[in-house]
C-alpha cells in the first residue's frame, strides 16, 4: 500500500521491488524445519537463489543449512528485512519486536495480515509487505541478490 514518504516507493509492487533490489539477507521468523512446509520452501528457495538465511524458531537448530535463532532479539546481527510465517494474530508481537531488532523491513506472507503490525511497522518507518509470497514476488520481478 501507500507510504507517507512521497520520494519513496508507494505502491505494494513498488516495495516489493524495493525490498527484493536492497536486502541480501532474509531474516525468517516462523521458519520450519518440515520440508513439505512453505515456511522452509520458501527460505530454501531464496536461499539457492543467493539469499542469505536467518531462521529463527523457538524449537529447531537448524533449518535449511542454517543455525536457527530462538528470537529476533537472539539474533546477533544487526536485522534487516523480517520474513514472517505466523498466524497474522501473532503478527504485532512480531512487528514490536522487529522495531525493536532495528530491522527495516517487515514482508508478512502470503494469507498473512495484520493491521496492527501494518501500523506498527508504518509508524516506525520500515518497509512493509503483506499478503505476498517472496518466491512469487521473485519469480514475477526477476531480481536476485547482487
Amino acid at each position: 500500500m501507500a507510504t507517507p514518504d512521497s520520494a519513496g516507493p508507494r505502491t505494494t509492487d513498488e516495495i516489493v521491488e524495493k525490498i527484493l533490489s536492497t536486502y541480501d539477507t532474509i531474516t525468517v521468523v516462523g521458519a520450519s524445519a518440515n520440508t513439505a512446509k512453505p515456511a522452509n520452501e520458501v527460505p530454501a528457495h531464496m536461499k539457492h537463489l543467493g539469499w542469505r538465511i536467518i531462521p529463527v524458531n523457538p524449537t529447531a537448530d537448524e533449518i535449511v543449512g542454517e543455525k536457527v535463532y530462538r528470537s529476533l532479539a537472539d539474533v546477533p546481527e544487526q536485522v534487516g528485512l523480517v520474513d514472517v510465517f505466523r498466524p497474522g494474530p501473532e503478527c504485532a508481537e512480531v512487528a514490536r519486536a522487529a522495531v525493536e531488532a532495528g530491522a527495516t523491513a517487515l514482508w508478512l506472507q502470503l494469507g498473512i495480515r495484520s493491521d496492527e503490525a501494518r501500523k506498527i511497522a508504518e509508524d516506525a518507518g520500515l518497509l512493509y509487505v503483506e499478503d505476498r509470497c517472496l518466491i512469487i514476488e521473485q519469480r514475477r520481478t526477476g531480481i536476485v541478490p547482487a
